[in-house]
């Protein structure tokens, strides 16, 4: 009779977790799918936007393209590969280098697209994309 007792209660000291973490799971996935990145860091040739400017960071230096399609780092005038080789020296300096790229509205987008390129290639990886506020 020890022994039946015994085993039985074996049996019920274990408790199967499996559908527990199945539900943690799909939870999981719920949550991951419901929630959206945020994207608050767009600037062109500053636009409009209705949300409130982030702070620049404070390291930060500024690519800017005028409504001609001249390229700025700074306040320095540059093409693309000078821009590419400013930017790689900046990135041995300082690894955690910070970019916001500001664009005139009136610019085609492909000259964005090449600044953007430029800055893949010079493994920037903190872009920021600066936008004007609309006054509230």
């Amino acid at each position: 009779m020890k022994k039946y007792s015994a085993s039985k209660h074996h049996t019920l000291s274990e408790l199967n977790i499996t559908p527990l973490l199945d539900l943690a799971f799909v939870l999981l996935v719920i949550f991951i799918i419901t929630t959206a990145p945020p994207v608050n860091d767009i600037n062109i040739s500053l636009p409009s936007a209705s949300s409130r400017p982030k702070e620049a960071p404070p390291k930060a230096n500024y690519v800017t393209v005028d409504s001609a399609g001249k390229v700025y780092l700074n306040t320095v005038e540059m093409n693309e590969d000078q821009l590419l080789k400013t930017l790689v020296e900046f990135r041995k300096q300082d690894p955690d280098l910070n970019i916001v790229v500001r664009g005139d509205s009136r610019i085609q987008y492909n000259k964005i697209v090449g600044v953007l390129d430029v800055l893949v290639s010079a493994n920037v990886t903190k872009v920021g994309l600066a936008t004007e506020t609309i006054g509230q």
